[in-house]
């Protein structure tokens, strides 16, 4: 029986940068094993751990084009999307769709992290 989700993993470049801007992003911790510098993980925020793999030759999704499609992107709640938009930009982040300014019925903005993975900020 699968009990829980144990961690979300996402492929990138660099692990420990990447791991910075959503531990960042999140309140969360980096936890790193030395001997693998391939992979680290960030835990201790509401929600399922991240981790992040090294990748060689990694390229990043692109949006909204499926030249390279996303595979996964991450939702987030908030409840000030215009302080978190800053907040995320100030850590890294690029913005890839202000989708609630195009349309009015639309609750969320979709950004880039550091490595290219699309994620959104969910009005909540």
């Amino acid at each position: 029986m699968i009990r829980k989700l144990q961690a979300v993993a996402l492929d990138c470049p660099d692990p420990m940068r990447l791991a910075g801007f959503y531990a960042e992003l999140l309140g969360g911790q980096i936890k790193s094993d030395p001997e693998d510098p391939g992979w680290v993980e960030v835990h201790g925020f509401e929600g399922t751990p991240l981790a992040f793999q090294r990748v060689d030759g990694y390229r990043p999704p692109e949006w909204p084009g499926q030249q390279h499609p996303q595979q996964v992107h991450l939702d987030f709640d908030v409840d000030d999307i215009e302080a978190d938009e800053k907040r995320v930009l100030e850590l890294g982040a690029t913005v890839l769709e202000r989708t609630d300014q195009l349309r009015p019925e639309a609750n969320w903005r979709v950004y880039a992290d550091p490595a290219g993975h699309p994620f959104c900020l969910c009005l909540h």
